[in-house]
């Protein structure tokens, strides 16, 4: 069997295919299709006279038919999707009820593929109502990735959207990824600006961390439909994260919410983090502040200048620590590189972009003596944190305009930083093995050919090693973290 281009000789033939499926929908309680609404004889004419409807015989009879073609609907065109710059799409598969259960539609669909990919189209797309059960596990079966919702007029409920790639090198779109929050008693310090500001649906008026890109254990962020960033590195591989597909994967980006300050502490190298915390990477990290209170915001960035080990171990057991703390002032931009083994912490009313290697690994000297509801104090790890830390310097803080085009602002062992300000449009860097885009302040759209995705302050897309060239339009500000 194979598919045939219908011609308006064979017209009244499938109408009355389409009539008798969309009744027998409507008998078995799917209402996706009523005939004469959708589909219509109008609509079934139109297809034929475009050229766009095929259909497929078994001994003479007609059993399937379909609706497909290069480009697509303007109703797709704001939606977003996971791949693909030249698609082709299908609509209005049908299979006869006698035939249905027996490997039809993926026949004929199997086909549809085919013929799209030597079109020149590099995706398809679809979509089929949600409570289409059938349909839904046939297109899943063939590898077609949930991208979302659509809403078609006089239709009952909302249609899920679907696409799959039909070349090696379809490029994968940018994905808008949804965050984990560390709050409550992980964060007694945090508030609840990260919701008050940026609009995260966070559960907990002490939340410190929106991990915007995550693979940290339970603290994973997902795409829209809710697919783990490992769970997206595992289907895509190189195509996403470039040499990282079988290695871990080496970032973690947050926005942070210091309504109280936070811990003095430090974090291990890679060397030490391997010996004595099971494998697990050290934590270098860099900040860039978002905000303070009036007046600035106050930062500990390292000890002062020959502080030694045995005079932070006595001032950690006498509670005065504070007074070898080198305490610095901050404002909205700056950039602060806080490598393994620096001495840290973040005073009262500061909010952070902070990228750092994927680890969770924070050994606390001192927390002001902070208890919770109980009287319990948080854990403190004295005897790793001093043998971690580097009583030296910290490295020079930088304090960043706004100077519009691209700067990098950090070219370090683990990672990158670019501040990208525009009033217009700015062509991004090339992607180096993967990046992440983060709008810090305004309203833009990222840009391609193909598509777009809007992002508001707050708001972090994963670019992938193979994704199109991207551009940023609009006013606003944005961070952009590579891999070093």
């Amino acid at each position: 069997m194979e598919l045939i281009r219908a011609t308006e000789q064979e017209l009244d033939e499938l109408l009355a295919f389409y009539q008798h499926v969309a009744d027998n929908m409507g008998k078995s309680g799917l209402q996706q299709w009523r005939w004469g609404v959708y589909p219509s004889e109008e609509i079934i004419r139109e297809d034929v006279l475009r050229g766009d409807l095929y259909y497929m015989r078994s001994d003479g009879a007609l059993v399937a038919a379909v609706v497909f073609m290069n480009g697509q609907e303007p109703e797709y065109d704001s939606l977003t999707w996971s791949c693909g710059l030249r698609p082709g799409i299908f609509h209005r598969l049908g299979v006869h009820p006698s035939m249905q259960g027996a490997g039809m539609g993926g026949l004929v669909l199997d086909d549809v593929l085919q013929l799209l990919r030597r079109s020149g189209c590099d995706c398809v797309r679809c979509d089929t109502s949600e409570q289409n059960e059938h349909a839904i596990r046939l297109y899943e079966k063939l590898g077609f990735r949930r991208c979302g919702k659509i809403h078609w007029e006089g239709a009952e409920g909302d249609n899920i959207t679907f696409d799959k790639p039909l070349k090696r090198e379809t490029p994968l779109w940018p994905i808008l990824m949804k965050p984990a929050f560390r709050d409550g008693a992980l964060t007694p310090w945090g508030g609840n600006r990260l919701h008050e500001i940026y609009g995260k649906e966070t559960k907990n008026d002490r939340t410190g961390e929106s991990m915007e890109v995550s693979c940290i254990p339970g603290f994973e962020s997902t795409d829209a439909q809710g697919r783990k960033l490992t769970e997206l590195i595992a289907e895509h591989r190189e195509k996403l994260v470039g040499s990282y597909a079988d290695k871990p994967f080496p970032l973690l980006l947050k926005l942070i919410d210091v309504r109280e300050k936070l811990s003095v502490q430090v974090h291990p190298n890679d060397a030490y983090a391997a010996e004595h915390e099971n494998g697990k990477l050290g934590k270098t990290e860099a900040w860039l502040v978002l905000d303070t209170p009036a007046g600035g915001g106050d930062l500990v960035y390292g000890v002062k200048q020959g502080t030694t080990r045995e005079e932070l171990k006595a001032a950690c057991d006498e509670g005065t620590v504070e007074k070898l703390l080198n305490k610095v002032k901050v404002k909205r931009g700056d950039v602060c590189f806080i490598p393994a083994g620096c001495v840290h912490a973040v005073g009262a009313g500061v909010m952070l972009y902070e990228i750092q290697q994927s680890s969770d690994l924070t050994y606390r000297f001192y927390d002001w003596d902070r208890a919770d509801a109980d009287g319990n104090k948080r854990e403190l790890h004295l005897d790793k944190a001093l043998d971690v830390a580097r009583l030296r310097s910290a490295p020079a803080m930088k304090r960043v305009g706004k100077a519009f085009g691209t700067r990098r602002v950090l070219s370090e062992k683990y990672f990158t930083l670019d501040l990208i300000h525009t009033d217009t449009m700015e062509l991004l860097p090339a992607v180096h093995e993967f990046g992440i885009l983060t709008v810090i302040e305004g309203e833009m759209e990222l840009r391609f050919s193909g598509g777009m995705v809007a992002m508001k302050a707050g708001d972090t897309c994963l670019l992938a090693k193979n994704g199109p060239e991207l551009a940023l339009v609009g006013a606003g500000t944005a961070a952009l973290a590579m891999p070093g």
